[in-house]
């Protein structure tokens, strides 16, 4: 049975690939820079993107699983091109918004709009639902390094953020076994955690003091919206404010499908100390 991994260059399915094949799986990768990927030489390399569905067709042939990274922009396109390859299993990096998502506007799903399009094409499906990833907070290391400051909505907002390599580990167990389809599968980190106590553990982990500020939501929108777009800012406001009304828990799909415990924060922290310390 081949796998195929889209989206195997950086991120999920770049550490999806190397679990993949520790277990002894046969593994194609669709990536558009193979160089970069830095691919085992046992990983069948199908170059090819997404976003350009005439790639898809030499890379679906003879695939019987694929997993799907999130673009949901092109997901007609891969459903359509999977459908003619004779693709029977499509497992999904979704999100945990996906079901608030379905009960608005058709115009802002991203999450489900992947979900129902795969659903609908009557493929067997298995959807992966992480919250925040763990490395979203990469996104302070340049106010860290030269401030020694992380400025944020929201203070009280509680997110149970997750490691890539985690939301991996799951995958390839979902992957390789039939008995995940039809289930949507929240993923989450360890532990709950604020925006202050995350900076915290930054501080620690650098051995630097860093410093939270809370934004107003109208400073946030404002500092944001300039490189971003006033309705991706707003989403992700609207994110910070949902997880202060309703405080995220952890979820306990990482040990019990792997069998070993989730990275914590603090961990991650450490591992990443260099890319949030300061010049000394």
């Amino acid at each position: 049975m081949t796998i195929l991994v889209t989206g195997a260059t950086a991120s999920v399915g770049r550490l999806l690939v190397d679990e993949l094949m520790s277990a002894g799986a046969t593994v194609r990768a669709l990536t558009n820079d193979p160089a970069r990927a830095a691919l085992p030489d046992e990983v069948e390399v199908a170059r090819g993107y997404l976003g350009r569905p005439s790639t898809l067709p030499a890379a679906l042939d003879g695939v019987d699983t694929v997993y799907l990274a999130p673009l949901p922009a092109y997901v007609d396109g891969f459903v359509r091109c999977a459908t003619e390859a004779g693709v029977r299993r499509v497992v999904v990096l979704s999100g945990e918004p996906a079901d608030y998502e379905a009960q608005g506007d058709p115009s802002t799903w991203h999450y489900y709009r992947i979900e129902r399009a795969i659903e609908a094409a009557g493929f067997d499906w298995t959807f992966l639902r992480p919250g925040q990833f763990m490395t979203n907070t990469l996104g302070w290391a340049p106010s860290i390094k030269a401030e020694g400051v992380v400025r944020a909505p929201y203070a009280g907002a509680v997110q149970t953020p997750i490691d890539l390599g985690d939301i991996a580990a799951v995958a390839r167990v979902v992957l390789l076994s039939d008995r995940f389809n039809g289930e949507k599968i929240a993923m989450s980190g360890p532990e709950g955690l604020t925006p202050p106590e995350e900076v915290e553990w930054i501080s620690k982990a650098t051995g630097q003091e860093v410093r939270f500020e809370e934004q107003t939501p109208q400073e946030y929108l404002d500092s944001l919206a300039p490189a971003i777009g006033l309705e991706t800012a707003q989403w992700l406001l609207d994110g910070f404010r949902m997880m202060a009304e309703h405080p995220m828990k952890p979820e306990p799909a990482m040990a019990e499908l792997t069998g070993r415990p989730a990275v914590t924060y603090r961990e991650w922290a450490v591992a990443n100390a260099e890319a949030f310390t300061r010049a000394r």
